[in-house]
């Protein structure tokens, strides 16, 4: 069953990468532990933004773009999307006044959902799969799932969620099965420390 898989890379960071040990992430080798033989992998569409440098973590940026060059040397299904960060200042309430208000840095990342969504409805209509799995936990999701199963009744949808949180309900309703990412799935599914025929190596912080 031709298969493509479709990631939230910040959604699948933050709900079972940061603070692991398993950043170094063969995702090629995770979604076969996670899904069933039949799944032939034919595409993985990661979806992510190039983060900025922060005072406490300037090499930040570094590490992601070696870990997406090693990704890239090793599996040639992958297509990264990069959406865009927008930090600006604004002014939010105080949850311990006064003052009442205070002035913060709030960084925001623009663009992933929408072009997941899009991806999704655009290989669906183009007929690149059979099934496809949505990687997010984020019920933005929901509608292009929704017109995923409206329009293509016959393709089958399913939902991967990162981590322990509780499944979306607007994103299960929507798919024909449910899996979840585990610390074990996440343990055998690592990339090698040095990636053949390049200079890459796994960061040594992670």
């Amino acid at each position: 069953m031709k298969t493509a898989i479709f990631i939230d890379g910040f959604n699948l960071y933050y709900g079972c990468l940061k603070g692991s040990a398993f950043k170094w992430l063969d995702l090629m080798k995770l979604f076969q532990n996670v899904l069933m033989p039949t799944n032939e992998i034919v595409d993985i569409h990661y979806f992510t933004a190039q983060i900025k440098p922060k005072p406490a973590d300037p090499q930040a940026p570094q590490r992601q773009q070696a870990y997406i060059r090693a990704l890239m040397a090793t599996t040639p299904e992958l297509h990264v999307h990069y959406g865009h960060f927008l930090r600006h200042k604004v002014r939010m309430e105080n949850a311990a006044p006064p003052p009442n208000t205070l002035e913060v840095m709030k960084t925001e990342e623009k663009g992933s959902d929408v072009n997941l969504a899009v991806n999704l409805l655009n290989s669906a209509w183009l007929d690149h799969f059979d099934c496809a799995v949505v990687v997010s936990n984020d019920s933005d999701m929901a509608e292009g799932m929704r017109l995923v199963k409206q329009h293509h009744p016959k393709k089958l949808l399913g939902l991967v969620t990162p981590g322990r949180s509780k499944t979306s309900q607007e994103l299960r309703k929507h798919a024909d099965f449910v899996r979840t990412i585990r610390s074990s799935a996440l343990r055998r599914s690592q990339l090698p420390l040095t990636i053949k025929g390049t200079n890459l190596k796994k960061p040594r912080t992670w």
